[in-house]
């Protein structure tokens, strides 16, 4: 047992970063951000204790998000972020983990190569790929080991993932790097737009949790926010109702629709009759936003539903799929992909 507890799958988002151990569970959630002292280079902080830091720090320490749009964008600080969260789930052991990473559908080629390498860096033994929608759909509890077709809608921090699965493997998928972190930006442009007021990407956040929705609510919810006024440079409050942040969501939304409905027009006939037939699942922290699972159905005709654990659900179908490691090619994705077509 102690062999196959050295097994990690690690959900790494452009937001939020998870850690699962074979035989325990989810054992790490942290945001995706490093702290780092620029003269020295040491890495002072990972996660949540950097997170704080961002925007409270003198000029030699700089907090950095190291994923933009779910693909490494500072190879350095990733591979030392990974080997961090290794180290805080393994304690002392002569052999090093095998480590699963979860990556977009549509990565690149050099994207892959860069995650193996951070993760071979930072002290796994060996490194494997899964594509997320295949961990999402696994950790829904879908059989996608069949030769039936689910479509599968991620909206993380950074990225929208759209990707139809079957037979274990992705058969058409998209990336819009529209998400959670744009709908924020959503509301800040709407509010300087319309009150003259910037707020900052928490405050805004904030909003989005508190009145934000998809869809027009029952009943109209209002929310008082400070901000500086753009006009005298002092502090100034303004009350936002919700159905302001429904029209600042309006571009966001509609490109994530535009993009199911491409993927859809990509897909084979016979995967979007079972698509139609099994319906479509949300996941990601941006599936959280109230009445987004209706607005897709009411734009596509087709059943959807968010998973229990949108936030998890990749982590644990991640986490599932340790169980059959020793049957997976370490390395690339698409290398992988060519030895399965010549064999």
């Amino acid at each position: 047992m102690l062999f196959f507890e050295r097994d990690i799958a690690i959900d790494m988002g452009t937001t939020n970063v998870q850690v699962y151990v074979r035989g325990k569970g989810i054992a790490l959630r942290e945001p995706t951000v490093v702290a780092v002292d620029k003269v020295s280079g040491k890495l002072l902080k990972v996660g949540e204790e950097a997170r704080r830091m961002m925007g409270r720090t003198p000029a030699n320490i700089v907090a950095v998000h190291p994923l933009t749009a779910g693909v490494i964008s500072d190879y350095d600080m990733t591979s030392r972020m990974i080997k961090e969260l290794i180290d805080r789930v393994t304690s002392f052991s002569l052999f090093k983990p095998r480590v699963l990473i979860c990556v977009p559908s549509s990565v690149t080629g050099v994207e892959e190569r860069a995650v193996l390498d951070a993760a071979i860096e930072a002290g796994a033994r060996k490194a494997y790929l899964l594509e997320s929608a295949v961990a999402t759909a696994t950790g829904a509890g879908l059989d996608i080991s069949r030769p039936t077709g689910y479509l599968i809608v991620d909206i993380g921090g950074g990225t929208t993932e759209v990707a139809v699965v079957s037979l274990n493997g992705v058969a058409e998928c998209e990336s819009l790097k529209v998400a959670g972190a744009d709908f924020d930006e959503a509301i800040v442009r709407y509010i300087r737009r319309k009150h003259n007021v910037l707020i900052g990407t928490r405050t805004a956040e904030e909003l989005k949790i508190s009145i934000g929705s998809a869809m027009p609510a029952a009943a109209e919810r209002r929310e008082t926010v400070k901000g500086r006024c753009l006009v005298s440079g002092m502090p100034r409050e303004v009350t936002v109702t919700s159905t302001e942040i429904l029209e600042a969501f309006a571009e966001p939304l509609s490109r994530i629709l535009e993009t199911i409905h491409m993927v859809l027009e990509r897909t084979p006939p016979e995967l979007v009759s079972d698509i139609s037939q099994n319906g479509m699942v949300l996941s990601g922290g941006g599936s959280l936003l109230p009445g987004i699972d209706k607005l897709i159905e009411k734009h596509t005709g087709i059943r959807t539903a968010v998973v229990d654990d949108p936030i998890s659900c990749a982590a644990y179908g991640a986490g599932k799929t340790l169980a059959r490691l020793n049957e997976m090619q370490d390395g690339m994705i698409n290398l992988a992909r060519r030895r399965q077509m010549k064999g």
